[in-house]
């Protein structure tokens, strides 16, 4: 089975494992909308190449409504982070694409040499409810290695503050949470930019959902961070996260358009790893393994949590779309 393509064996799927769990009404708090000509032609990321040549709202729609069918989806967007991307024709073209979509919010593509200024102007005249960072832009090499401040200058959280923004941080270092470097900056721009949102993406990085459980308490008493669970395939961090915090802290995110590959995240030792088919053998002699969504793995991981964690039907509904609706003040009632 293929990428970017729902099968009958998806949709059996969610009919028998999600249909019931899923609320009629979902804020997606973390996707990619993109055009192909904006990257580079010899940087053209494969899941781009595999996918539609725009995908914006019309494509999300069609993606989300295959995915979750017959759901009021609403989300917060951001372009697709690349080193060959034109950063400014992506942030245009997410700001011109929101226009379609006004139940919908967009967070600007910041790279860290950008003038704070520039950033806030352009915040203001798009309406963009936040930032979006990411650590291919920071100088450091690896990149994977990059402390926060590399690729999310001081000044530009002062401006998240001064305007009110969020700010989507994929943080990394090999330990993500559990990194006493992470923790130590997340806390410290938190208490001196009370204003600005921190939503840490993937669960705090949880895909080895130990570095979050070993990290989270470093948190705690903070009252701008929440967390989305973006392509999350392990149940641990979520369960941390709500222990330790509260359900209200946690943003469900569906990571279009990786929501639509096949495979998932597993913890191994101190790391982890993305299975996939052509990483893989799926060469099994007790049954045959067909690999799903990333999305729909990512949405049994959320179940699972919200199952161990005895959360009521109400506060599923806030993780699925009440937070969100707090956080930025919407009303995503269709």
């Amino acid at each position: 089975m293929k990428d970017w393509i729902v099968t009958d064996q998806d949709r059996e799927l969610f009919e028998r494992e999600l249909n019931s769990f899923v609320p009629s009404t979902v804020f997606d708090a973390h996707g990619h909308w993109y055009r192909a000509d904006h990257f580079s032609a010899d940087a053209l990321p494969e899941l781009v190449k595999s996918g539609p040549a725009v995908a914006g709202n019309a494509a999300f729609e069609d993606a989300i409504g295959q995915l979750i069918p017959n759901r009021h989806t609403e989300g917060l967007f951001f372009p697709f982070p690349h080193t060959g991307l034109d950063v400014d024709a992506a942030n245009e073209f997410l700001h011109q694409e929101l226009l379609h979509r006004p139940g919908s919010r967009g967070q600007m593509l910041i790279t860290p040499s950008q003038d704070p200024e520039f950033i806030r102007e352009t915040v203001r005249k798009c309406g963009f409810v936040g930032l979006k960072c990411y650590h291919i832009y920071s100088s450091r090499r690896p990149t994977f290695d990059s402390r926060i401040e590399e690729f999310l200058p001081d000044e530009q959280v002062r401006v998240a503050h001064e305007e009110r923004l969020s700010i989507t941080l994929h943080m990394v270092r090999a330990r993500a949470l559990a990194d006493p470097a992470n923790q130590e900056w997340i806390r410290n721009r938190c208490e001196m930019y009370p204003n600005m949102r921190l939503i840490l993406a993937h669960a705090a990085r949880g895909f080895n959902p130990h570095h979050t459980m070993l990290g989270i308490d470093s948190l705690r008493g903070l009252k701008n961070v929440w967390f989305d669970t973006s392509a999350v395939t392990d149940s641990g961090a979520i369960e941390a996260i709500v222990n330790a915090l509260g359900h209200e802290r946690v943003l469900y995110g569906a990571d279009f358009p990786v929501s639509h590959l096949r495979g998932r995240c597993v913890a191994l030792g101190d790391s982890f790893f993305w299975i996939s088919a052509e990483n893989t053998n799926l060469d099994v002699p007790y049954a045959r393994l067909d690999l799903a969504l990333v999305g729909h793995e990512a949405l049994r991981t959320l179940k699972i949590a919200a199952t161990s964690l005895r959360l009521t039907d109400s506060q599923v509904e806030d993780i699925f779309h009440n937070n969100a609706t707090r956080l930025f003040s919407l009303n995503v009632t269709p």
